[in-house]
């Protein structure tokens, strides 16, 4: 009897690890064993990313040593400026920039020729690549939109001085806390897609810096990280139209489009981390006395959830939230990889602790024993 097949390795345990668990029958998500609501309501980014690399919860002494090292690595040369400014001119998408830039940044590096699988060579690594991504992707939206890059600054936490490069404006307290929060939620989530890309690339004994690359071009693609833009444009969608939320989402499904931010290979429920944007994305709208974005959100959710049996996924409630804080639409994929480079570094050092090359195989359907005929012949 030949072997089963499991296409996409569904279901099937290639690793073991310490960083985050998944109940997808009870919508529970942990990182070392905290609840993602204890994190998102009470840790900053900063923290969260501390416990994924380290296994533990800073103290207020190693979080104020590990956030100034991390502000003081936000800075990024000459050139890779020079390579955002050509990718800006050229209109390239933002994930493909970012995917470039990424791999642009291991040129600079202070530690680039250090052997590939030291763990405090990583750690360095990780800081510098973790503190540049938004500064370059900042750089990259604003030199595309014909305006200057704003400098980094250091006394702003992670989430802030993005927003702050961005718009060139001090985020005031709620926007910050809202990004911070958004950060968090995205860190890490087991073995998904762009995290077992990164971790194939380290099993090669392959740098962090082309891990990390390969996982950007993973995110890209719209089944893994491109469903928040999906579900803003369908938003606007309802916008725009004469109809109420539940016609229009009900037409849509009678016409068999596909209703985006729903469904998850793991989730069975609703997705944790929408529950927690859900309140956010209300939040920013009470705030600003508009809240239709919330309110079509929930209105396609509960048709869905009803006629589909389909909880909405963590890029459902991402895009309205995202884009209530006046975030560019194509730039939501780029927050995600801004946010999961975190859990994509500490699964590569677990990788690099015990590693041991990926390598799946392929049964062979083609055909056999067929003749070589000469190029006359053919």
């Amino acid at each position: 009897m030949p072997e089963e097949l499991k296409k996409g390795l569904e279901g099937v345990l290639v690793a073991e690890s310490e960083l985050s668990y998944i109940d997808g029958e009870a919508g529970k998500l942990i990182y070392r064993g905290y609840s993602i609501d204890d994190l998102a309501r009470e840790a900053s980014y900063e923290e969260v990313l501390y416990l994924l690399w380290h296994g533990q919860l800073p103290n207020r002494d190693e979080l104020e040593s590990f956030s100034e090292a991390m502000a003081a690595e936000r800075a990024i040369d000459g050139d890779v400026l020079d390579t955002i400014e050509a990718l800006a001119d050229a209109e390239e998408e933002p994930m493909a920039a970012l995917r470039t830039i990424v791999s642009s940044l291991s040129a600079s590096d202070a530690d680039r020729d250090a052997n590939p699988t030291e763990r405090e060579v990583n750690l360095r690594k990780g800081r510098r690549i973790t503190a540049r991504i938004p500064t370059a992707l900042a750089a990259f939206v604003r030199l595309r939109d014909g305006n200057d890059p704003v400098a980094p600054r250091e006394d702003l936490s992670h989430a802030a001085n993005f927003l702050y490069m961005l718009n060139d404006e001090e985020p005031d307290d709620v926007l910050a806390e809202t990004f911070d929060m958004a950060l968090v939620l995205h860190a890490d989530h087991g073995l998904n897609a762009s995290t077992f890309a990164a971790t194939v690339t380290a099993s090669t004994l392959a740098d962090l810096h082309s891990a990390v690359t390969s996982a950007i071009g993973t995110l890209s693609g719209s089944l893994h990280g491109g469903a928040n833009q999906d579900v803003m444009a369908m938003l606007k969608e309802v916008d725009d139209s004469p109809k109420e939320p539940t016609t229009w989402v009900e037409d849509a499904l009678d016409n068999g489009r596909r209703i985006p931010g729903f469904g998850h290979r793991v989730y069975e429920v609703k997705d944790p981390r929408a529950r927690i944007l859900s309140e956010k994305s209300e939040e920013l709208g009470q705030a600003a006395g508009d809240t239709k974005w919330y309110e079509y959100s929930v209105a396609v959710e509960e048709y869905v959830q009803d006629e589909k049996g389909l909880a909405p996924n963590v890029d459902f409630y991402s895009a309205s939230t995202y884009y209530q804080m006046g975030i560019p639409v194509d730039t939501y994929t780029p927050i995600f990889a801004l946010s999961r480079v975190g859990g994509w570094i500490a699964h590569v050092l677990e990788q690099y602790d015990d590693n041991r090359l990926i390598r799946p195989r392929a049964r062979y359907v083609g055909e056999e024993e067929r003749e070589f005929p000469s190029i006359e012949d053919r």
